[in-house]
């Protein structure tokens, strides 16, 4: 009987959909999307949470998102309860995927007693997808990338 070959995907076979389930479930607990993000800063009232950057002054001042709180990793056992209210999550966001400045940032405030999640994507992705961002110049936007932001504004997801 000739042997069989699983490709690299299947090698590790799924979970079962329960599993699947839990851990995903899990995952949203701890991130949130930009587009979601944006989402609710836009609408109407209070969104039930505050955004909160942890890059550096010179990171801060080539662009945030508006209406952020500016608080690098570093600061956060030192200022966050002068800045950030317990009672409100709190949304952090580095650069972007490939930073895991937001992670270390989430973890600083939650063992300071903070509901926080992490913005998955960060400014990079901010920028990309169009939404408006705030330099010491004012506020200004790009055009999104198609690439990560569809035509109507929307991934479906």
């Amino acid at each position: 009987m000739p042997a069989t070959t699983v490709n690299p995907v299947l090698r590790v076979a799924p979970a079962a959909p329960a599993e699947a389930a839990a851990h995903f479930r899990a995952s949203l607990v701890f991130h949130a999307d930009v587009s979601d993000v944006a989402a609710a800063l836009a609408a109407d009232g209070d969104p039930g949470f505050v955004v909160l950057d942890s890059r550096s002054t010179e990171s801060w001042d080539q662009g945030h998102i508006p209406g952020a709180v500016h608080l690098p990793t570093a600061l956060i056992p030192g200022q966050a309860d002068r800045l950030l209210d317990r009672d409100v999550p709190v949304v952090t966001y580095c650069w972007g995927p490939g930073c895991n400045g937001a992670t270390r940032a989430a973890l600083a405030l939650a063992e300071l007693g903070y509901r926080v999640k992490e913005m998955l994507g960060g400014f990079e992705y901010w920028v990309r997808e169009g939404f408006e961002f705030e330099t010491w110049q004012g506020r200004t936007r790009r055009a999104p990338d198609p690439l990560t932001a569809p035509v109507q504004g929307d991934c479906g997801c």
